[in-house]
């Protein structure tokens, strides 16, 4: 099975060169997606021209048929968003603290343990999965217990299953969080928000919820896809295993060629309150934009042969977690993640054999995107003992 970031050409790269602009269809609505690296860092700086001061839409597809509060701090604007980021930055913080890392660490070594005690293992749902669930449990500093509903969940918290029912559980279950939390608080993220201020004042309960769901929402299917593409990437290419193992300081660099060349997020949403023109095509007041991530990610003139993975990178500019006001808040928790299952990979594994695997792909009017797997099936082969002496 071809790695999947290889298994297709860059269905940006033409409309990149040519044009800088792609117009594609999503929920029936023309939306031009702008292209490349220095214009999406532009546009992304932008937030007078392009707003992220708009519930539901900021995510594309959008999502007002799957959930009902803005989520915080990402639909909204400066000045505003200041004040809403460093009502949760401690939280997202905990990534860099070193008993955090610890305990991250060690759910990657045990759940390496197991797929190694085992003839296969499906990675998405017995491994990235449980992966993503249990390690955002220890970012939370939440029991393990609401790791195991967690996991139940799926891939997405939206977008797997019918999405609407799924939005209102979400919703149903975090009240539920909430309230408890309101009645016996705690350390964890949760109860940390009944007790957080905006403005001088408390949050409002709808406030809690645009957290909660950003929480639950947008660090999911991005780390699982992340998680499985690693591991298929390895499978695939087993010199690079042998390259990161070699020296492991090497995995620094290794991990941000991974986030750019497989860019778990596509693109997101921005809308133009007074209108917009990008290479000569115009976006009317009040519509959507795309900032393509993927696309910039891969644009020539900023990395050398973007089709590669090159794990010794550098410079690496990407903008796998977004530019500017709106940098993704879980980027250093994506990072721990993958850094320390990369660093688990060259200690205990020798060779991982795919057995089988389905490719996941974002198919659009435009373009087709591969974007990790649906299932991936691998065999984890134990590194034989180092010698002694």
């Amino acid at each position: 099975m071809p790695c999947p970031i290889h298994s297709q050409p860059d269905p940006f790269r033409e409309a990149r060169r040519k044009d800088g602009v792609l117009v594609n269809k999503f929920q029936g609505n023309p939306v031009p997606m702008i292209l490349r690296h220095e214009d999406v860092r532009n546009a992304a700086k932008d937030w007078q021209t392009f707003s992220s001061d708009a519930p539901l839409r900021v995510p594309i597809p959008s999502e007002e048929d799957v959930r009902t509060v803005r989520q915080l701090p990402l639909e909204i604007d400066p000045p505003e968003h200041g004040g809403y980021r460093a009502v949760a930055e401690p939280f997202f913080n905990r990534a860099k603290l070193p008993e955090v890392v610890a305990r991250v660490e060690a759910l990657v070594r045990s759940l390496v343990a197991d797929a190694l005690g085992r003839e296969a293992v499906e990675i998405v749902r017995e491994f990235a999965i449980p992966l993503q669930s249990r390690a955002l449990a220890c970012l939370l500093n939440m029991p393990d217990s609401e790791a195991d509903i967690w996991i139940g969940w799926g891939t997405h918290v939206f977008r797997e299953g019918d999405g609407k029912s799924k939005g209102a559980a979400l919703e149903k279950y975090l009240n539920g969080l909430f309230d408890r939390a309101e009645s016996a608080p705690g350390d964890d993220f949760f109860s940390g928000l009944t007790r957080a201020t905006f403005c001088g004042r408390p949050l409002t309960r709808e406030e809690m919820l645009g957290y909660g769901s950003i929480m639950f929402a947008g660090g999911r299917d991005t780390v699982i896809n992340s998680i499985s593409g690693v591991i298929g990437h390895l499978s695939a290419n087993p010199a690079d295993l042998e390259y990161l193992r070699e020296d492991p300081k090497r995995i620094v660099n290794a991990g941000e060629e991974f986030f750019r060349a497989i860019s778990p997020v596509t693109h997101i949403g921005r809308v133009c309150p007074a209108g917009a023109e990008i290479h000569g095509v115009h976006a009317a007041p009040g519509s959507l934009v795309s900032l393509c991530f993927a696309s910039a990610n891969h644009d020539e003139s900023v990395f050398p042969a973007p089709e590669e993975v090159r794990l010794d990178r550098k410079p690496n500019p990407h903008v796998a977690f977004g530019f500017g006001t709106h940098l993704c808040l879980g980027a250093a928790h994506a990072r721990l993640v993958v850094r320390s299952l990369l660093k688990c990979l060259c200690e205990q594994v020798g060779q991982i054999t795919t057995l089988a695997a389905e490719e996941k792909v974002e198919r659009e009017e435009r373009y087709d995107r591969p974007l990790a797997y649906e299932s991936l099936t691998v065999r984890f082969t134990a590194r034989p003992p180092r010698p002694r002496g």
